[in-house]
Formats: structure tokens, C-alpha cells, sequence
């Protein structure tokens, strides 16, 4: 769950970064969706593996009950 949680902050601080970088710089609008794109990717990752430990908890949880 901690890398879990480090991806997400990293992910958000770098996307946020990111943007306002390409804000300040005049980049190209294809690098905003670029970096749109890695930090859902990201997120996505960070949101299957949140499920899979909480999908592994519950069933060793309905075994000891």
C-alpha cells in the first residue's frame, strides 16, 4: 500500500508540475495530453492494485471467519 500511495503523490505532484510548466513555457497542447495520459496510466495501475489487496484481505478475512 505504500508504493501504492508514493505513486499516487508522485504521480499528482508531477502531473500538476507538468502542466503548469507547459503553461509557463508555451508548450504545445500535445504534450499537456501526453502527460494527461501517463498520469491516468498511473492512476489506473495505482486503482488495480489497490483492488487486488483489498480483494486478497477480504478473502483471507472470510476464511478466518
Amino acid at each position: 500500500m505504500r508504493l501504492v500511495a508514493v505513486v499516487i503523490a508522485v504521480t499528482m505532484a508531477l502531473w500538476l508540475g507538468v502542466q503548469w510548466l507547459g503553461g509557463q513555457q508555451d508548450w504545445p497542447a500535445k504534450y499537456a495530453f501526453l502527460a494527461d495520459l501517463a498520469a491516468i496510466g498511473a492512476l489506473i495501475w495505482s486503482l488495480l492494485v489497490t483492488w487486488r489487496i483489498w480483494r486478497r484481505r477480504n478473502a483471507s478475512s472470510q476464511g478466518q471467519g
